[in-house]
């Protein structure tokens, strides 16, 4: 008994792990817009300007870079590894320092095209924008970020002599270089502070003072714009001994959507997952999953259960999908067409325990979402609670092929078996 207790809070934990990894809703921004907030604040960027066609691109040339002979060409997808990544057109890279006559070409050929990073997967992501920069002398490269940290309870700078690469690569081949830096959240960063960030860096060139307030001016950005984590890699020195912000990553937290309007604005629907855009509009929360079994639950703590029974009987779910204690028939309909939108999905579980949440609101949306979805996969059912009689009539009228269970074990159970057949 004592084994199957252990197997299970083992798996349990696993699955959990991998779902909050996945659903920190957290906006990301693209480079080129995380280059413009961060010059608003104070902090040194390249001359860069977004495109997104051949037209602007020409311009760009000619009015923002009329006496530079090389640029660097960035493909703008929300997810990392571009300059490794291979366009599905055959195109190796998507980041590309070219000559000037070359810079129309490179960018034609990136436009409207989809490219495949380690982060993307496999399906990969439209180029709708490249960012033209100017190419920087750089004689130094360094590693900065700021990450919101649990065992200090506020902002940590993490800073490294070394960059250009991964944090984690720098992690393990540099574990000396790095220092961490904690920042009383109610004191604010301090020139102390400051200084103890610079000094891990060690610029070779740049003016130790102006460094101070390069680092100072990123906290700011940092706090005021509600960041949830701002890296640089690289932080790069120049050969004119600036520091400067090279390459940039930001993500913002959701819940400051209301006092940061003008951030907020630059979410980029056509980098995210359509499922979870459609789910937004209804207020559902979605998170897509990479399993076969589809779950429709109410409440989260019981949605994580759901998905937890489904990994022990050796299925995979395909999301999180919580509707709430308070959907209305609609909702319920949006989320069966959400469900069944994901080719992957082979089943679909649905599981409810009604408490504000009515059962037979649950089977009236399932209902009308047969008559409006074409459902070819099997459908589980497990309802309790709230008008459950009144839901299971609905149901049994309705002449669906529905599988009913039980409870939540038999559910799942029913659920991975609906699989093989």
């Amino acid at each position: 008994m004592r084994g199957l207790v252990n197997k299970l809070v083992s798996r349990s934990l696993s699955v959990a792990g991998k779902w909050q990894q996945q659903q920190l809703r957290r906006l990301n921004i693209h480079e080129y817009q995380g280059a413009e907030l961060m010059g608003k604040y104070g902090v040194n960027v390249p001359k860069g300007v977004a495109v997104s066609s051949l037209d602007e691109v020409k311009k760009a040339i000619q009015d923002v870079f009329p006496n530079e002979s090389e640029l660097v060409v960035k493909s703008q997808i929300l997810a990392g590894g571009r300059g490794l990544g291979t366009f599905k057109s055959g195109l190796k890279g998507g980041v590309h320092i070219v000559n000037r006559d070359q810079v129309e070409d490179i960018a034609g050929k990136m436009l409207g095209q989809v490219l495949v990073t380690k982060q993307t997967g496999p399906q990969g992501k439209v180029v709708s924008k490249v960012y033209l920069c100017e190419k920087l002398s750089l004689v130094n490269e360094m590693y900065f970020s700021i990450i919101l940290d649990r065992k200090s309870a506020g902002p940590l700078i993490i800073a490294c002599k070394k960059g250009g690469t991964s944090i984690e690569d720098l992690a393990e081949k540099f574990p000396d270089m790095i220092i961490k830096v904690p920042i009383d959240v109610f004191a604010g960063i301090t020139d102390e502070d400051a200084a103890k960030v610079v000094d891990g860096l060690a610029p070779k060139a740049a003016d130790r003072k102006d460094s101070i307030e390069q680092v100072k001016k990123l906290y700011e950005l940092f706090r005021k714009s509600d960041c949830t984590m701002l890296e640089i890699n690289p932080l790069a020195e120049t050969s004119t001994n600036l520091l400067v912000a090279a390459d940039a990553k930001l993500n913002f937290d959701d819940n400051a959507a209301f006092r940061q309007k003008e951030v907020f604005a630059l979410r980029d629907p056509t980098q995210e997952d359509p499922r979870e855009v459609a789910a937004a509009k209804v207020d559902l929360n979605y998170i897509g999953l990479d399993g076969e079994i589809g779950c429709m639950v109410n409440g989260a703590g019981l949605a994580m259960a759901t998905m937890d029974i489904i990994k022990l009987h050796g299925g995979t779910p395909a999301n999180f999908l919580d509707v709430g204690g308070n959907a209305s028939e609609h909702q319920v309909v949006e989320a069966f067409k959400i469900l069944t939108s994901d080719d992957k999905v082979r089943a679909i579980l649905v599981n409810i325990f009604g408490g504000i949440m009515k059962c037979d609101v649950i089977a009236s949306g399932i209902v009308n979402a047969a008559k409006e979805v074409s459902l070819k996969v099997p459908v589980v059912v497990r309802l309790e609670g709230t008008n459950v009689e009144q839901g299971k009539r609905i149901l049994k009228e309705s002449g669906m092929k529905l599988i009913t269970a039980d409870d939540l074990d038999d559910a799942a159970e029913k659920a991975v078996k609906a699989l093989a057949n």
